[in-house]
């Protein structure tokens, strides 16, 4: 196939993708994804397997009513049974009772599997993919057929390999996928295999569906594409079964910016960060910090060289430019950072300063002092704005701490634990004392610094704390380590990150507390968003 050949982004989060460990989607997850993908340009979603769950059978029952703009739902199964007549299959009457425009079924590649997996001949293996795809192309389906083990098979036995895609392109499938299943393959060898495929079924279009377990599924998806195939089956961020799918995130803007290949979905390039969000989101999982192209630090700087060329040229440090996928540069600030890094990131959030002034001298070696005894502000961008605004004088703390004590105790009737806190806040020059009690010290003192500000300052009620990290740093020293804690809070609309640092570990927790307050007052008080 020509370059100019457009590629098809067949996206199988949705199925393939909640195999992953952790990774589950209740059917309105599903429709919202669906949506959401069918918005950025995917071309293919594969729902799930009918008849498999409850949950994809209302998918699949809920989607019909779903108007998309581009997309195709597919439905996924499996050939015929052995020795059973393809009408007479109730798991092909499945895909079918699913009512969607596509389906893709997989069948046996590897002779591995059909001798001593599925326990059939080859022969009849054969029937089974040949039978199965007229079956559903006689029912109106449009059939991409997904060869599974199809590397391994061919490794094992390149003839048999071979008669398989054959025997499904004489049922008329639409699409040959090849899968690497295992994930074991290399660049070299799914290279040469797919370019063997693609001449010698010239009039038969051919996609590859790859895995991450050798850690190069992105790789061997790409590689595929340079040698003619034109549709990549993966799922977004990676999810899948073991170590993951080939990673849609990464394997679409590397189609787009690097391969210069046309897509439906390139024009929404820069939406790809946000949609990335979004379904971890929905995943209840946490991003990836470290993802290529969309992960938080994709495109940041903490040496003082670097982040000082990055801001010259950010290209010198950039491989491409952050908006093109919805990413920002970032500029990390730590015992490596010069006055340019810190004047990167006083302009990064806002703040205008002086490079060359004594307090930025000052500030910096105060900075450098704090990350000695053991704060870290790369993740903690609130405590850096908070300090960075009070050291110039730029921000009037909205309140003080008076004082604060923790009392660990067991209550008698259920023998479970409970913490009380109580804390003295000074707002405006008025002492209010609150107490407040929780399954834990933190929880209880966030409880009591709400109560406390909540009459002066009503939106503190809308943060919420959404994680909570503790690391022991030097634990030579045993209980008298030093602690340090980082604490992300959201109002629902931004996410902000503060951090503590103490021998003791309430201490170091309040300081992060405070912070997380704080700075959700001055953002609120400036109308700004982080």
């Amino acid at each position: 196939m020509s370059k100019e050949t457009p590629v098809l982004i067949y996206d199988t989060t949705l199925r393939d993708g909640t195999q992953g460990e952790g990774i589950s989607f209740s059917a309105t997850d599903k429709i919202l994804i669906t949506q959401k993908l069918d918005q950025f340009g995917v071309d293919y979603i594969e729902g799930g397997w009918p008849g498999s769950n409850p949950r994809d059978m209302a998918f699949f029952e809920d989607v019909k009513s779903v108007k998309l703009k581009h997309a195709k739902v597919a439905a996924f199964g499996s050939t015929r049974r052995a020795n059973l007549k393809a009408e007479e299959d109730p798991q092909l009457k499945l895909l079918l009772d699913a009512h969607t425009e596509v389906v893709t079924i997989f069948g046996k590649t590897w002779l591995l599997h059909v001798t001593d997996v599925i326990r059939t001949t080859a022969e009849e293996n054969l029937s089974m993919i040949a039978d199965s795809v007229r079956f559903l192309r006689d029912a109106g389906r449009e059939v991409i057929y997904d060869a599974e083990h199809f590397y391994d098979g061919y490794v094992d036995n390149p003839e048999y390999a071979l008669q398989t895609l054959k025997a499904a392109v004489e049922g008329g499938a639409q699409y040959l996928v090849l899968c690497d299943t295992n994930g074991g393959k290399l660049v070299s060898e799914v290279e040469a295999i797919t370019k063997t495929v693609v001449e010698k079924f010239p009039n038969c279009p051919v996609g590859v569906h790859c895995h991450n377990d050798s850690g190069v599924g992105v790789a061997v998806s790409l590689a595929g594409i340079e040698v003619g195939a034109t549709m990549v089956q993966g799922t977004m961020n990676g999810y899948g079964e073991r170590n993951g799918n080939a990673n849609l995130t990464t394997i679409i803007p590397n189609l787009v910016l690097k391969m210069d290949r046309d897509m439906n979905c390139r024009e929404r390039l820069n939406e790809l960060r946000d949609l990335s969000l979004y379904i971890d989101d929905l995943a209840n999982v946490r991003s990836d910090n470290r993802a290529p192209f969309v992960g938080s630090s994709s495109f940041a700087h903490k040496g003082g060289v670097h982040a000082n060329a990055a801001l010259k040229v950010a290209r010198s440090y950039e491989h491409i430019r952050p908006e093109e996928v919805g990413n920002r540069q970032r500029i990390l600030i730590s015992d490596m950072s010069g006055r340019s890094s810190l004047m990167m990131k006083a302009k990064e959030l806002g703040m205008d300063v002086e490079e060359k002034s004594p307090e930025m001298k000052a500030f910096l070696d105060q900075l450098k002092d704090l990350e000695h005894k053991g704060y870290e502000y790369e993740a903690a961008d609130a405590s850096f704005k908070l300090l960075l605004s009070k050291f110039l004088n730029h921000h009037t703390p909205f309140f003080s701490l008076d004082g604060y004590r923790v009392i660990e105790g067991r209550r008698d009737d259920n023998q479970s634990v409970v913490s009380e806190a109580t804390v003295k806040v000074d707002v405006k020059g008025v002492v209010h004392h609150c107490v407040a009690e929780s399954t834990g010290p933190v929880s209880a003192l966030y409880k009591a610094i709400k109560f406390a500000l909540a009459g002066d300052y009503p939106a503190i009620n809308e943060v919420e704390l959404r994680d909570f990290k503790v690391r022991i740093l030097e634990s030579e020293n045993g209980v008298d380590a030093q602690t340090r804690v980082f604490i992300e809070s959201s109002d629902g609309q931004d996410i902000w990150g503060t951090v503590g640092a103490s021998d003791n570990i309430v201490a170091a927790s309040l300081e992060a507390l405070l912070d997380a307050a704080e700075y959700k007052l001055l953002k609120d008080e400036l109308g700004t968003s982080k």
